[in-house]
């Protein structure tokens, strides 16, 4: 007879429960994760938005592996536009990394921008739900689906429905 030993079959089971016990919650995250839309490829192409302009063009083919370090890359001028911290957030969302992507939206929260207030708190919401903190994404779609105004109104009490 052919046996694991314990520590083998111990991390064996670790990784099964760990798969099973969140497939509800990644099946919600999937459902409810909509890339936001690329405003930005149409612009005119200049020496100073170069490298955002080809990290866009990855994001909207949906290469979101591609456009991340390109974005990154672009944040690091000192130019940079911040609505660029929500593209990468979405990518990094997109590639399973709901941690990084909530920096991302701190950042982008932190900024002098105040038009991306909505987009923000909904994909931030998105991050807790990817990230397995379901109490504290299902809080925050109740706090935006009570906002009428918001933007995001009418996801969130979906997903409010959907984890209840």
């Amino acid at each position: 007879m052919n046996v694991l030993p314990l520590p083998w079959r111990a991390l064996l089971l670790g990784g099964v429960l760990a798969l099973t016990s969140c497939s509800g919650d990644q099946a919600t995250c999937d459902r409810f994760l909509e890339p936001y839309p690329d405003l930005i490829s149409g612009r005119q192409r200049s020496a100073k938005n170069a490298t955002y302009l080809d990290a866009m063009a990855h994001y909207s083919a949906g290469r979101y592996s591609e456009a991340i370090p390109l974005l990154r890359s672009y944040l690091q001028q000192r130019d940079a536009h911040d609505g660029a911290h929500l593209y990468l957030a979405c990518s990094l969302l997109e590639q399973g990394e709901p941690f990084e992507a909530e920096l991302e939206l701190d950042h982008l929260e932190r900024s002098h921008l105040k038009d991306f207030r909505d987009q923000t708190e909904w994909y931030t919401v998105l991050c807790w739900l990817c990230s397995d903190q379901r109490d504290r994404a299902l809080e925050g779609a109740k706090g935006i689906s009570g906002q009428p105004r918001h933007t995001y109104a009418a996801q969130a009490r979906a997903l409010v429905e959907a984890l209840q």
